[in-house]
């Protein structure tokens, strides 16, 4: 009797610890999700891993991942910012503006170059606002939200235009479906590798460390020496290049600039995919590489839910339910990590 008791316990001990080591790497219970729904819609319909899905996903992913990249800094020192879909919209429209053979001709580079150094200003402005006038990140960026749209429908005349550059920059930034190379088009591999550079600057340097600091403990953190203000700045104007490339690799893949692309839709869902991914709306949690996988559990989603027949509307249901059921989880394994039970 007392072996048994003993061996039951022995058990208990070491699902605790399996426990602790997936609720510790957030990035692995997601994943699990992802892979579970795959083989599920696979099961449901073979044509799910087919090629031409595959690239419907990927394409879909790419430019979400790279907002989510973003959104994850910002998230763990404690601010977000709702301007980055308008920005996804900016940056290509203004590559257009100034590289366009009937108004500036300026070289394709160049244009890129001044692009990304505007999306860069956007969030120093909105960096600023937040942190020395202290207005609310909400507040400024919502204001920003708005005030970016007229730019670009201005800059755009309203309409749809043409991305300029020539087949070896399509190819680069954003290669048509015929070029695909492994099922996998350009514009996803920038964004695998701009969002493993983020978890890298994240995870192994001064920057991420203190970024993780200012979340955790504003007070505390300012106190030990570490510029607050700056490394929110700093990752406003991160989030926001980040925001501006992605807009440029995806207008360069489908050809054409449509001045209400991006917006609010594709930053929640960017905000979305890093909170089911493990990063925390309190400030001071959040995993980059978990982000790239909650984004592909809803691109998982829609495109499943959608093989298999089920309403469009089903798919923000089930968006909603997984930011209640995952922010649910941060705070009980928050609790947890208090009470002692996961280390």
């Amino acid at each position: 009797m007392a072996e048994a008791t003993t061996n039951a316990g022995r058990r208990a001990d070491l699902g605790w610890r399996v426990a602790g080591v997936l609720l510790r790497r957030r990035e692995a219970s997601i994943f699990v999700v992802a892979v579970a729904l795959t083989l599920f819609f696979q099961a449901q319909n073979s044509v799910f891993l087919e090629s031409d899905n595959i690239k419907n996903i990927t394409e879909s992913m790419a430019p979400i991942a790279l907002i989510a990249a973003g959104e994850v800094m910002l998230l763990i020192c404690g601010e977000i910012d709702l301007a980055v879909g308008r920005v996804f919209a900016l940056s290509p429209a203004l590559v257009w503006w100034l590289c366009d053979p009937e108004k500036h001709n300026l070289p394709l580079w160049l244009g890129m170059v001044i692009a990304l150094v505007v999306s860069g200003g956007v969030g120093l402005t909105s960096g600023v606002i937040t942190t020395f006038l202290r207005v609310p990140s909400f507040i400024t960026t919502l204001g920003m939200l708005f005030f970016l749209n007229g730019i670009t429908l201005h800059l755009t005349e309203g309409s749809q235009q043409f991305m300029p550059g020539g087949e070896t920059f399509h190819k680069i930034f954003g290669s048509q479906p015929e070029q695909y190379t492994l099922f996998l088009n350009s514009e996803f591999f920038w964004a695998l590798g701009l969002v493993l550079v983020v978890q890298a600057i994240l995870t192994w340097t001064r920057w991420g460390l203190w970024t993780f600091a200012t979340g955790g403990n504003l007070i505390g953190a300012a106190e030990s020496g570490v510029n607050v203000r700056a490394i929110k700045i700093g990752n406003f104007v991160l989030a926001n290049v980040l925001a501006g490339f992605a807009g440029i690799l995806d207008s360069t893949r489908i050809t054409t600039i449509v001045p209400l692309q991006g917006g609010p839709d594709l930053m929640f869902l960017a905000v979305a995919g890093a909170v089911i991914g493990g990063t925390s709306l309190f400030g001071g949690v959040g995993t980059v590489i978990g982000s790239f996988i909650g984004v592909a559990v809803l691109i998982i989603l829609r495109t499943g839910l959608n093989i298999i027949g089920v309403s469009a509307f089903t798919f923000d249901l089930i968006i909603g339910l997984a930011i209640l059921v995952s922010m649910i989880a941060n705070v009980q394994v928050a609790r947890l990590r208090n009470l002692g039970r996961l280390q």
